[in-house]
């Protein structure tokens, strides 16, 4: 099977691990195995546990890197990492990539239902199992829908969006992709239509972020990844949009903050001190080169952390 994925910010991810040849590493997100297979060529001796809970995913990879004898290739979602990789034998890691968000091949794939490209039945599960977003679209209040279109698109017409959804259905189930596209259009006011970019794609942003917990995934994976690291180890994050950068940069932030005590005091009592270093203050941004051959890369982020001893 063929499981395509455009790794963006590729050359930078991979030297920013800094990978020792005899190192244990996860690469949390394995998609197509293009991150994976570049962390494989560099180990001698060394070991890479490559998770994705995608099982289309799952399947090619573990194809593509079958040939390297340490590919270890396992189905979850990274946030259960920790679990994972104690089960191939491994307490703690020398780095861990992850690689937010959802893939090419996910998008490109009509049937998976995650585009409003393509008319296909309306899924966004990236495990393929649990609720779909034909289930949240159909059966939610336009409240409860408001409020995920809110809180996971920050939309501003989030409620109009909600409330023409419920209109919509009052017809019939909406089932396919197009079909919630144009209920979505049809809620908007011309003015908004005509501003740059699909009227939909807030919309769907929200609903594949809720659908998948994506946000909650982050969040526990993040300190699972933190957790495992081997004093010196790194942990590289790409994030595509801001909600999942602002959660990897307050996280890195804090691990990286020592004393929290208020200025005015004439010494330390708080006794905390950073447990980790940032890499890249600011984290990087793709070049105008890769922006060229790749315009989905245009929002992504790279931040980086080195875990202290």
């Amino acid at each position: 099977m063929e499981f395509h994925h455009r790794p963006v910010l590729f050359a930078e991810t991979i030297e920013a691990l800094a990978i020792r040849p005899g190192g244990v590493y996860v690469d949390g997100t394995a998609g197509g195995g293009g991150h994976s297979e570049e962390i494989l060529k560099r180990l001698e001796g060394g070991v890479l546990v490559s998770i994705d809970q995608d099982p289309d995913a799952v399947a090619a990879v573990s194809q593509r890197l079958a040939a390297y004898p340490g590919s270890r290739v396992r189905q979850g979602n990274f946030a259960q990492m920790e679990d994972i990789v104690n089960g191939c034998g491994f307490s703690a890691v020398d780095g861990v990539l992850l690689d937010i968000g959802v893939s090419s091949h996910q998008l490109d794939t009509p049937e998976r239902g995650f585009s409003y490209h393509y008319d296909a039945p309306l899924d966004m599960r990236m495990s393929q199992s649990g609720t779909s977003a034909r289930d949240l679209v159909n059966n939610l209040s336009w409240q409860e829908l408001a409020d995920i279109l809110r809180r996971y698109g920050e939309d501003p017409q989030a409620a109009r969006i909600a409330k023409g959804i419920v209109r919509a259905r009052e017809a019939g189930p909406i089932e396919t992709t197009l079909q919630l596209a144009e209920a979505v259009k049809a809620a908007l006011p011309a003015a908004v239509k005509r501003e740059p970019g699909h009227p939909a794609r807030r919309t769907f942003q929200a609903l594949r972020i809720a659908v998948n917990g994506e946000l909650d995934r982050l969040s526990e994976g993040l300190d699972a990844a933190f957790r495992l690291l081997k004093p010196g180890g790194r942990l590289a994050v790409i994030t595509f949009h801001s909600l999942e950068d602002r959660i990897v940069k307050q996280r890195m932030a804090a691990w990286c903050t020592g004393c929290t005590c208020p200025p005015d005091f004439p010494v330390c009592v708080c006794g905390k001190k950073p447990q980790a270093d940032l890499i890249y203050k600011k984290g990087l941004t793709p070049s105008p080169e890769e922006l060229e051959q790749n315009p989905r890369s245009r929002s992504a982020r790279l931040r980086v952390c080195e875990k202290r001893g």
